[in-house]
C-alpha cells in the first residue's frame, strides 16, 4: 500500500473516531421546553427570563448550561437590536402534584437564565413590534411523536410590544405561563392540568396549540453563539399527528381559549411533546405572545377505581338523586344532611370538598374532610354532616352546589362528584332597634349645646353598626359629633354638637341615624331622623346720642365748628331688642382721636351700649378740610347689621379784614401825632396770630436797599430811627410764609 493511501485513510479514520468521540457532546439529549418571559421593572428597565426544562435522568450533565444568549430582533424587518447573555440563576426540581405519584424515570429540573435589560423609547419605537429568541439543541432522544427527536432543536420565542406609543411610555410585561409540573399521564385515564397564565398588567390572555420550533440549531451547533432571525422552522409530527393532534388520544390534547386548562385522555404509551401559545391583548389590540413547549410521558398505571359519594335524605330510606330531588330548607326543617364516601380500592385515601356551581357568599360546612378507607384499622365508608348556615337564603332561587371525593391515584385522582340542587329561606332575623333619649321637637340658638343619646339593640344580639349623616349636609362641617360605646349587646352613640354661626343657613338639620346588622352578609338595618330647629333671628341695632340728626335724603357727613379752644361734647347710646352685645367705637379717618384733642369712652353690654366723645378745639385739630370721625356700633352674632355715623369736626378761623396800614409818620413835628409807625391796632387791621400763620418779622428797607429796621415784636413802633425824611420800604412774614409788602414816608 502507498505512504499516501495509508496517510489518508490514517487521516480519515482518526477523523471518524473524534467524530464518534464528540457525538455525545454533539447529540446532548436533554431539553424538555422552557418558555420566555419579559417583565417590566422602572423607567427603561426590564427583566429577560428564560426557563429552561432539563432532564435530569436522560440529559447529560454537559448540556446543562450556565449562559445561554437571547437576541431580540425589530418584527417585520428582522433588524437585529441587541444580543443579551443570560447568566444560569436558578436550578431546581420541578415538583409533583402529588409527591407520592413520583417515578424515578420521570426527574425535571427548571434551569433560570436572568437578566436586567434597557429598552429605550429611541430604539424601540416600531409600532410593529419586537421578538426575542434563544436556539438551544437537542430534544430527548425518546420522544415519540415528531421525527428524530434526538436531533430536533428548540427555539425558545417571544414577542412584546414597542416601549412607546402616542409619543407616551407605554409598559407592558409577557404573561407568565403557570409553572409545569413533573406529572406523568396514565393510559386510558383523562388527564388535564392547568396551563393558564398570570398577566402583570390584567391584559386578556388566549391560549392555544401550536406546533414546537425547531428553528436553525443542529447537533453541530447545538449552542448558536446568538440566535438566528426569523423564520423558524418546526418540527416534523410523525404518523398523522398535527398541531391540532399533537397527542394520540380520545380525546386528543386540547387547550381551553381562555383557561390555559389542558385535557387528553392518551390512548398510547411514550414520551410526546406539544407547544402551547399564550397571546396578550390590551383593550382588543394584539401585543405579543408567549409560546411554551413542553413534553407529557404517558405510561400504563395500576388500575385506579373512582371512589363514590352519596347523600343520605333525612327520613327517607333512599340517597339523593342529582336531577330528580331539591333540597328544600326553611326555618323549621333541618339544615344538616348526611354523607356518605368510600372507594373499592384498598388502603385509599379520600378527601372531600364543595364547589359552588352557581353562587356566592357563604358555604356550608362539612364535619369530615379527608379520611382512609379499606385500611387495617380504618372503615371501609367515611361519614360527614354536611350543614347549612340558619341565616342562608336563596331568595327563591335554586343554588347548585358540587360535593366532590377525590382519592389518592396516581398520576392524578379520580373524582365522583353529587350535585346538590337547594333552596333555603333564612331563619327570622329583625333588624335593629333604634330609641333615642333627645325630647323633640329640637331647638337651638347659636351657641346652644345640643346632646342627646341614640340607643341601638338588636333582637337577636347580632354585630350592629352605627352611623350618623346629615339629610342635605355634611354634620362635620357644621362641627356635630358622634361618638360609640359598645356595652354587652347595646351600642349606644352620642351626640354632641355646639350650634355656631355655620348652622344660620338653614332653618331646620335632620340628622340621620343608621343602625345595620349584617347576618349572613344579609344588611339589616333601621334609620331614625332626628330635626334640630335654628332659632334665629336678627333686628338691626339703632345708633342714638345728642349727635346731631342725619339729614334724609343725603350721604354727607355732619359737620360740627368750633372756635380755636372751644368745647364739644356728645353722648351716644346703642339698642338691640335681640339682646345681642353691643359695642360702641370712634375711629379719626387718618388720625388717632388723641392726637386731635379727641376722647371716647364706650360703656358696652347685652342690648344696650352708651359712650361720651369730647373734643377741645385746639391747633393739632386744624385741616384743611377738617377731621372726619367714624362712629360705629357693632352687635355680636352670626349675621350682624353694623350702624355707622360719619362727623367732621372743623376749627373755625378769625375773621381777617382787610388790611390797610398807615404809610406816613411825622416824628419830627414834635406834635405827637403820628410819631409811629405800628400796625399791631384796630385801624391798621393787621392779619391776627392763629395757629401756624404768626406774625414772624418785620424788615424796613432804605431806597438802596439796605435794611434800616427788623424786629421780631408785633407790637412794634419804629420812630423812624433817627433817618432822613423820605419812602422806606417794609416786608412782614407770618410763619406760614405769606408776606406783605409796602412802604412807609417820613415826613418833615
Amino acid at each position: 500500500m502507498p505512504t499516501s493511501t495509508f496517510a489518508y485513510l490514517f487521516r480519515g479514520g482518526l477523523v471518524l473516531w473524534l467524530l464518534c468521540l464528540l457525538a455525545p457532546m454533539a447529540h446532548a439529549t436533554h431539553i424538555v421546553g422552557g418558555e420566555l418571559d419579559l417583565q417590566y421593572l422602572s423607567g427603561n428597565n426590564y427583566q429577560l427570563n428564560l426557563n429552561l426544562y432539563f432532564d435530569a435522568v436522560n440529559g447529560q450533565p454537559g448540556a446543562l448550561d450556565n449562559s445561554l444568549t437571547a437576541s431580540i430582533f425589530e418584527r417585520g424587518s428582522n433588524q437585529r437590536m441587541m444580543d443579551v447573555v443570560l447568566p444560569l440563576t436558578n436550578n431546581t426540581f420541578v415538583s409533583y402534584t402529588n409527591p407520592a405519584c413520583t417515578t424515578p424515570s420521570l426527574v425535571t429540573r427548571r434551569l433560570v437564565y436572568s437578566r436586567v435589560i434597557t429598552l429605550t423609547s429611541q430604539m424601540y419605537a416600531n409600532p410593529g413590534g419586537y421578538y426575542v429568541a434563544v436556539e438551544r439543541c437537542c430534544r430527548n432522544n425518546g420522544i415519540s411523536n415528531i421525527v428524530n427527536p434526538g436531533g430536533a432543536a428548540q427555539t425558545f420565542y417571544l414577542e412584546f410590544p414597542a416601549v412607546v406609543r402616542n409619543a407616551q411610555p407605554f409598559r407592558n410585561s409577557t404573561p407568565r405561563i403557570f409553572p409545569p409540573l413533573s406529572d406523568y399521564a396514565c393510559r386510558g385515564e383523562l388527564f388535564y392540568y392547568n396551563f393558564g397564565g398570570a398577566d402583570a398588567d390584567g391584559d386578556s390572555l388566549v391560549y392555544d396549540l401550536v406546533t414546537p420550533l425547531n428553528g436553525h440549531a443542529d447537533t453541530f451547533e447545538p449552542k448558536p453563539a446568538q440566535a438566528l432571525s426569523a423564520p423558524y422552522s418546526t418540527v416534523q409530527w410523525t404518523d398523522s399527528l398535527s398541531a391540532t393532534r399533537q397527542i394520540p388520544g380520545r380525546p386528543t390534547l386540547s387547550i381551553g381559549r381562555f383557561t390555559g386548562r389542558l385535557e387528553v385522555l392518551p390512548t398510547r404509551l411514550g414520551l410526546f411533546v406539544f407547544g402551547v401559545r399564550c397571546t396578550e391583548y390590551r383593550k382588543g389590540v394584539r401585543l405579543g405572545e408567549v409560546r411554551r413547549d413542553f413534553q407529557l410521558k404517558v405510561i400504563n398505571c395500576p388500575t385506579n377505581s373512582r371512589p363514590k359519594v352519596v347523600m343520605q335524605l333525612p327520613d327517607r330510606p333512599r340517597t339523593y338523586q342529582p336531577g330528580r330531588d331539591t333540597l328544600r330548607m326553611t326555618p323549621t326543617s333541618g339544615r344538616c344532611f348526611t354523607l356518605k364516601f368510600t372507594d373499592p380500592d384498598l388502603t385509599s385515601a379520600l378527601t372531600l370538598s364543595m364547589r359552588p356551581v352557581n353562587f356566592t357568599g357563604p358555604l356550608p360546612t362539612l364535619s369530615l374532610l379527608q379520611g382512609r378507607v379499606r385500611a387495617p384499622g380504618a372503615p371501609d365508608t367515611l361519614v360527614s354532616q354536611l350543614c347549612f348556615p340558619s341565616c342562608f337564603n336563596t331568595k327563591g332561587q335554586v343554588y347548585l352546589l358540587d360535593l366532590i371525593v377525590a382519592d389518592d391515584g396516581c398520576s392524578l385522582p379520580k373524582r365522583d362528584t353529587v350535585r346538590v340542587a337547594f333552596t333555603s329561606l333564612p331563619d327570622p332575623n329583625a333588624p335593629p332597634q333604634l330609641r333615642t333619649t333627645a325630647t323633640l321637637p329640637l331647638r337651638a340658638r347659636p351657641g346652644d349645646l345640643v346632646t342627646f343619646e341614640v340607643v341601638a339593640t338588636d333582637p337577636e344580639n347580632d354585630p350592629m353598626t352605627m352611623e350618623m349623616a346629615g339629610r342635605g349636609f355634611s354634620p362635620a362641617g357644621l362641627g356635630a359629633q358622634f361618638s360609640q360605646l359598645q356595652t354587652n349587646s347595646q351600642l349606644t352613640g352620642r351626640f354632641s354638637w355646639r350650634v355656631d354661626c355655620r348652622a344660620v343657613d338653614k332653618p331646620v338639620y335632620e340628622f340621620e341615624f343608621t343602625s345595620a346588622a349584617a347576618p349572613c352578609s344579609d344588611r339589616q338595618a333601621t334609620t331614625l331622623v332626628i330635626p334640630i330647629q335654628i332659632d334665629y333671628l336678627n333686628h338691626a341695632p339703632e345708633l342714638g346720642g345728642t349727635l346731631p340728626p342725619i339729614v334724609a335724603g343725603t350721604s354727607a357727613p355732619i359737620v360740627i365748628k368750633l372756635p380755636l379752644g372751644g368745647v364739644y361734647e356728645a353722648s351716644l347710646t346703642g339698642l338691640d331688642v335681640d339682646n345681642d352685645a353691643l359695642a360702641l367705637a370712634a375711629a379719626g379717618t387718618g388720625f388717632e382721636l388723641a392726637t386731635a384733642g379727641m376722647s371716647f369712652v364706650p360703656r358696652n353690654g347685652n342690648g344696650q351700649a352708651a359712650g361720651t366723645f369730647r373734643w377741645q378745639a385746639t391747633c393739632e385739630s386744624v385741616r384743611p378740610n377738617g377731621l372726619e370721625v367714624t362712629f360705629s356700633l357693632q352687635e355680636n352674632t352670626c349675621r350682624p347689621q353694623p350702624q355707622t355715623r360719619v362727623v367732621r369736626f372743623e376749627v373755625e378761623p378769625p375773621v381777617v379784614r382787610e388790611f390797610i396800614p398807615s404809610n406816613i409818620i411825622t416824628p419830627y413835628q414834635r406834635d405827637e401825632k403820628n410819631d409811629y409807625f405800628e400796625l399791631d391796632n384796630v385801624t391798621n387791621n393787621l392779619p391776627p396770630d392763629f395757629c401756624d400763620s404768626r406774625f414772624a418779622d418785620i424788615e424796613i428797607f432804605n431806597r438802596w436797599g439796605a435794611r434800616v429796621y427788623h424786629t421780631t415784636s408785633r407790637s412794634f413802633r419804629w420812630d423812624g430811627g433817627g433817618l432822613p425824611a423820605g419812602v422806606y420800604y417794609y416786608v412782614i412774614e407770618f410763619t406760614n410764609k405769606k408776606r406783605y409788602k409796602g412802604s412807609v414816608t417820613i415826613a418833615n
